[in-house]
């Protein structure tokens, strides 16, 4: 048997580039608006939308925290849309994605953000719910709505582990 287990990394722009963006500040294209009062970090990543009647959505997630080593049942992804999620404020959390290989999920990858770091996940790319650590964590959610069905669950018959 292969093994099941997945090391936790850090989060980069290059290694996660694969399956999106990192959502950061830093280095990002800075401009002052509002007569100077306001500093604006501009176009930080690209919000996909597809299908019928597509909207983007804003919502607020609140997560209840997992433990580690932390067992891996299920990964999603949304055929529809990319999904964008910011840490309302200073948390641990994990951002688990995979690669696609003929409709299933492989080569799992677990990144661990740096305060104030977010991620825009892409159309259809397979990853891991909402997962905190030590205490809950809101998260500002950017995501699409509008017709059609944008959720596809895929449940592992044998769970992978993802340790620090």
């Amino acid at each position: 048997m292969t093994d099941r287990t997945i090391t936790i990394e850090p989060l980069t722009k290059e290694a996660f580039a694969p399956f999106g963006q990192v959502i950061t500040r830093e280095g990002c294209n800075r401009f002052p608006i509002n007569l100077g009062m306001t500093e604006r970090c501009h176009d930080l990543a690209s919000i996909e939308l597809g299908g019928d009647n597509p909207r983007p959505m804003i919502s607020i997630f609140d997560g209840k925290p997992y433990a580690l080593p932390l067992t891996l049942r299920l990964v999603e992804r949304h055929p529809l849309g990319s999904q964008a999620f910011y840490p309302l404020g200073h948390c641990s959390w994990l951002v688990i994605v995979a690669e696609d290989d003929n409709g299933a999920p492989v080569r799992l990858r677990a990144f661990r953000p740096e305060p104030e770091q977010g991620v825009n996940i892409g159309m259809n790319i397979w990853h891991g719910v909402l997962t905190p650590l030590d205490d809950p964590a809101s998260f500002l959610v950017i995501d699409r709505g509008g017709d059609g069905n944008n959720l596809e669950e895929h449940h592992f018959t044998i769970p992978w582990t993802i340790k620090a």
